[in-house]
């Protein structure tokens, strides 16, 4: 029996809303919490509206999932696989080890969170639960080791002389400061039209290249 998801109904908002249909509860639930996440955030985030999303009953939920944190678990491990396979892919579209590449992992991670303010806000957020959770712990841990990996290769390729690990916290540090200002309409007060991405052109060859001697 096929599962109907249809969007909660609101002001001026009923057209342009997709209509989903899902064969399988679990990805029923997980399609309409993550849609709930980016339209209204974690912190307004409740079972009873997705369960109203995916057009099911609010008992329907607790089949695979304990409560909501382990639904948000879920989120988190799918947005951080999503995000390093995008990246991956940014990567190798340009050339691994390629000043270009570099740039265009660094957009897509924007991209990435301008795409899904609510899950990269939950992605990165407070929670002490999910944030001390092993999974989601290894879970961030494999996504960011793969961008030390990345400069590591880069950085041997093209003989920079500096701590792989260091250059990506660095790297990381600057694209996540960018994402945020971005998706919390920050740059809009004060420069507004800025391109991100020619942002991050700009920056990234400083910051790998950059003499920490």
């Amino acid at each position: 029996m096929m599962l109907s998801m249809t969007p909660i109904p609101s002001k001026a908002q009923d057209d342009r809303k997709p209509r989903y249909h899902h064969g399988d509860l679990r990805d029923a639930l997980i399609a309409a919490s993550r849609q709930l996440l980016n339209e209204q955030g974690a912190e307004n985030f409740s079972l009873a509206d997705a369960c109203r999303v995916a057009g099911v009953s609010t008992a329907a939920p607790y089949k695979h999932f304990r409560d909501k944190n382990e639904v948000l678990k879920e989120l988190i491990i799918i947005g951080m696989d999503e995000l390093r396979v995008s990246g991956q892919q940014a990567l190798q579209s340009f050339g691994p080890t390629t000043l270009a590449g570099m740039v265009a992992m660094g957009q897509n991670y924007v991209a990435f969170a301008k795409r899904e303010p609510g899950l990269f806000r939950l992605m990165f957020g407070r929670n002490p639960v999910l944030k001390s959770d092993p999974v989601v712990d290894t879970c961030c841990k494999t996504c960011f080791g793969w961008v030390i990996q990345s400069v590591a290769e880069f950085c041997a390729a093209n003989r920079i002389d500096r701590d792989a690990p260091t250059i990506a916290v660095e790297l990381w540090t600057f694209v996540h400061g960018v994402a945020s200002l971005a998706i919390d309409g920050d740059y809009n007060k004060v420069a507004p039209g800025l391109d991100t991405d020619v942002l991050i052109a700009n920056a990234s060859p400083r910051l790998l290249y950059m003499d920490h001697a």
